[in-house]
């Protein structure tokens, strides 16, 4: 062959390269690369952590406003996404099911697709959605009517299109898809309707569906389009039929450990609300009202959907203690492998990465009643006078005894993601101080109706505060600071080997704070609130920071006297890219 063949054929294979756009090695290299941001956690650990520190403690206070791009003024409501970085493209989805294209030199939109959502659809807690994922040419998002769309990233014109759930049963879809090893995986929405969680994966390239693992005792997994093994053992911890419509949504999507190469996603609560219909309500013998696997951890082979172990943060579930809430890898003082999760039921848990095995818990929230601490095995320590009261025993048949419980049922931390530092080895955790009267009601299932059987009414505890930055030593347990805000926060977290913490706050205000104090070093009012997930990236020499602004989310809507207190806030829908530019780098 001569040097021009050579030559040729050396260009065709590049541009064959080329056209493979992001590969299984680009997304398992996320968390240390830096021109682009291919995940949703910023690496499928979900730490959420930047290695660029051009941008720090000392010159942050340059960053400055590069472009800002509108999500449109009829279709606002909560922004809680995180945008994707690559090739010159930023990729966000925005409420009501929609995703933009945008050119990350200008902000200037390349293309826009909107999904078309039928009436009836039934999202339990706003029409947000928090992510795309991208692999190969195509990005991938979930809508609302319980869907998962794959686009062509150049062209925004529809590859496939399949159905996840039944939307008129209550699925819906707000996560950001996961994708391992050409597998797209996702998980469900609706735990409010009595649904069951499950989690899916399909084939990048055509949609097919390779396994799927429900996530409640008593359903059929399949795998390749065959029955595979029922999850659990019938009726071991469900009475009757509860199984069947038992909840456990997997709402929030998952992590991946590659270390053991583990899906780890969370479940949600068990349905209906009412513990005592379930034989929860109660101690009984052995684990009978555990309700599995609702509330809990899963760990997950990605290749055919087996359960390889879980860990049950509220067994006897009575509060709506979602277990979803996300599970990041990192390695402990002593050079061990584990897995961190802030739960929505005020325990911060470590977990060995190998079994999901209990390592230890500590209370992140103040003023828990539900439980006095959690034993040696994981398991909480009941406070039973503290559990909603049964209302088949009220004299009137109507709702059962009311009790004040902390925290609340949007949780210590709901589903904003906490980021960790390998700088500091800290946790820095979005929580929330806040309580719930709560009682319990009579209740049947009917497909598409609310599955509660419960009231509630959300209070503050402080009058100074709601909102709760802290610092967590996931070795110990200790808070290294707390960082107070009125209103409650609601979005995610991310944090830079530069030493900063950035976090938005409802009120509209986008911060950097140091990460070994808690100090504020810069502050940008963004117009609106913030319920995003922060993402950093380098291009052309500098240091760049992005962020959704966009009030809303489950807070307005459920959120009782707590609604009451930030009704003032404003909508909005903006995305907000700001840069360090090079000759401000090095000026204090």
């Amino acid at each position: 062959m001569n040097r021009l063949m050579l030559t040729a054929v050396t260009v065709l294979s590049l541009a064959g390269l080329a056209e493979a756009g992001v590969t299984e090695e680009d997304l398992a290299n996320d968390a240390t690369t830096v021109g682009d941001v291919l995940t949703n956690g910023m690496g499928r650990g979900l730490q959420r952590f930047s290695p660029l520190e051009t941008l720090n403690k000392t010159n942050v206070k340059n960053l400055v406003p590069a472009w800002a791009f509108s999500l449109g003024g009829e279709k606002q409501r909560g922004q809680e996404s995180q945008p994707i970085v690559y090739d010159g493209v930023m990729y966000v989805t925005a409420s009501y099911s929609r995703l933009f294209a945008i050119d990350i030199k200008t902000g200037k939109e390349l293309w826009q697709f909107d999904a078309r959502l039928p009436e009836g659809i039934l999202p339990c807690c706003d029409v947000v959605n928090r992510g795309a994922a991208i692999y190969g040419d195509n990005i991938y998002f979930g809508t609302l009517d319980a869907r998962l769309v794959a686009l062509n990233r150049k062209t925004g014109d529809v590859v496939w299109n399949k159905k996840i759930a039944n939307y008129k049963e209550g699925y819906s879809y707000t996560a950001a898809p996961l994708i391992v090893n050409g597998l797209v995986i996702t998980g469900n929405s609706g735990g409010e309707f009595g649904v069951v969680g499950e989690v899916q994966a399909r084939d990048a390239k055509t949609g097919e569906m390779v396994w799927t693992r429900p996530v409640i005792e008593g359903h059929m997994g399949t795998y390749k389009g065959k029955e595979s093994t029922m999850t659990g053992t019938l009726n071991a911890t469900w009475p009757g039929d509860l199984w069947k419509t038992g909840g456990g949504a997997t709402w929030l999507g998952g992590s991946y450990d590659a270390d053991t190469n583990t899906l780890v996603f969370g479940t949600g609560n068990p349905a209906p609300w009412n513990s005592h219909l379930r034989n929860a309500g109660k101690p009984v013998e052995g684990n009978k009202g555990d309700n599995l696997y609702a509330a809990s951890r899963l760990g997950i082979d990605p290749e055919n959907g087996e359960i390889k172990w879980h860990f049950q943060t509220t067994p006897r579930e009575g509060w709506d203690f979602d277990g979803v809430n996300e599970v990041v890898p990192f390695i402990g003082k002593d050079g061990t492998k584990r897995f961190a999760t802030a739960d929505r039921n005020g325990f911060f848990y470590v977990l060995n990465r190998e079994d999901g095995k209990f390592v230890a818990a500590y209370p992140f929230v103040k003023n828990i009643s539900w439980a006095k601490g959690i034993d040696k095995n994981g398991r909480p320590i009941y406070v039973e006078e503290n559990r909603p009261g049964d209302p088949s025993a009220a004299a009137d048949g109507g709702k059962g005894q009311q009790v004040f419980a902390v925290p609340s049922f949007l949780g210590g931390k709901n589903w904003m993601p906490m980021a960790y530092s390998h700088k500091t080895e800290l946790f820095y955790v979005p929580s929330n101080e806040w309580g719930m009267d709560i009682w319990n009601e009579p209740i049947s299932y009917k497909k598409g109706a609310a599955y509660l059987g419960a009231g509630f009414t959300i209070k503050p505890l402080f009058e100074d505060h709601i909102g709760s930055l802290k610092a967590i030593d996931p070795n110990t347990g200790e808070i290294k600071w707390e960082y107070k805000n009125s209103a409650p926060l609601w979005g995610g977290v991310m944090t830079t080997a530069g030493g900063l913490v950035f976090v938005g706050t409802p009120e509209g205000e986008f911060k950097a704070l140091d990460d070994e104090t808690g100090e504020v070093l810069w502050t940008f009012q963004t117009g609106s609130g913030v319920v995003g997930q922060p993402i950093t990236w380098e291009q052309d020499g500098e240091q760049y920071v992005s962020v959704i602004s966009g009030w809303g989310g489950a807070v307005p809507l459920w959120g009782g006297e707590v609604a009451k207190k930030v009704n003032y806030l404003n909508q909005g829908g903006m995305v907000w890219t700001f840069r360090l530019p090079k000759q401000l780098a090095s000026v204090q």
